[in-house]
């Protein structure tokens, strides 16, 4: 068996044994599997293993994999940030996106979404520890973006996105995503059903506190090589 292989196993092995501790529903978190950077090889290999669900955050990089893999019957996701000349291809060949961070993004993303698609799932990416490095709005800015987005015809708004301060301390891991699961479960303004958080050194702390899919990259293809 494929180091990829063993990987995913241990990875979905993790997952279970987090959702047991955390009383959670088993199945109930899913795993997205973060191939940005890796070759579509490696993406085949994951998927040949049963991964369904893959994450790109670089659009040329994903749209070549896309149609080198396009035999395939992946479910692809964005993660990157998105700039204003990039929405039209992410409408176009992406099922979901998760660092939508304002309006304007929102409404070209709408716009631009082929009428013979289905709605675009997205995810609204929050600044949870208010870092100045990252992307992401305000908790307290979440409530007007949510009213502004669900008004946009090509859009279903599913939840919310969150990549905070790295933690090596349990608590202090649990505690932005306590905050974030709260304040949006106590908003009741739409229907909420994904919370994207956690990633592989802090992925028990997210399901512990609500997560529904966690982000795995280089715990299961590897490092990454950024030359």
């Amino acid at each position: 068996m494929s180091q990829i292989k063993q990987r995913l196993a241990h990875i979905k092995s993790q997952i279970r044994h987090a959702e047991y501790a955390a009383g959670r529903d088993k199945g109930s978190v899913k795993l997205l599997a973060v191939s940005k950077t890796k070759p579509a090889a490696d993406i085949a290999t994951a998927y040949q293993a049963g991964q369904r669900i893959f994450a790109e955050s670089y659009l040329q990089e994903a749209l070549q994999k896309q149609q080198a893999l396009s035999a395939f019957d992946i479910c692809w996701h964005f993660i990157g940030p998105i700039q204003s000349n990039k929405t039209k291809a992410i409408a176009t060949h992406f099922s979901w996106v998760h660092s939508v961070d304002r309006l304007k993004i929102a409404k070209r993303l709408s716009e631009q979404r082929p009428e013979h698609l289905p709605a675009l799932n997205i995810c609204l990416q929050i600044n949870i520890s208010d870092e100045q490095s990252k992307s992401g709005i305000t908790l307290q800015v979440l409530p007007m973006l949510i009213k502004e987005v669900t008004q946009l015809p090509k859009l279903c708004l599913r939840g919310v996105m969150a990549i905070p301060e790295p933690n090596t301390d349990f608590e202090q891991q649990c505690k932005p995503y306590r905050e974030l699961y709260q304040t949006v479960k106590a908003l009741n303004q739409v229907e909420i059903d994904t919370f994207s958080f956690g990633m592989s050194g802090d992925l028990k702390a997210a399901i512990m506190e609500g997560s529904t899919i966690v982000r795995i990259g280089s715990a299961l293809f590897g490092e990454r090589s950024y030359k």
